[in-house]
């Protein structure tokens, strides 16, 4: 299993994509349904603005399967939202992180 991370960025109209409650509540209803979405949340580029992106971390075989996850969340609209997907190893494999 490789672990794959996931960086979002938005263009401002996703801000009211996300104001959306339906939505949002699609949106963590669905990473709720997913295991391999180990971590996963909103990028601000400092505490007091507003959102521009999200990171998640995935545990998944094949780099489709990271892709299809992502487009078939409600919360990805292609116009207002752009991905990358890298792998990822994380240092210290033998430390457990709790957020």
């Amino acid at each position: 299993m490789t672990r794959w991370a996931v960086i979002f960025r938005d263009k401002p109209e996703m801000l009211k994509i996300r104001a959306d409650r339906s939505l949002r509540d699609a949106h963590v209803a669905y990473a709720k349904s997913h295991p391999e979405l180990l971590i996963g949340g909103g990028l601000k580029p400092d505490t007091n603005t507003e959102f521009c992106g999200a990171l998640w971390i995935v545990e998944a075989d094949k780099r489709e399967d990271v892709e299809t996850l992502v487009r078939e969340d409600p919360f990805f609209v292609e116009e207002h939202r752009q991905f990358e997907i890298f792998t990822w190893g994380k240092i210290l494999e033998d430390q457990t992180a709790t957020l």
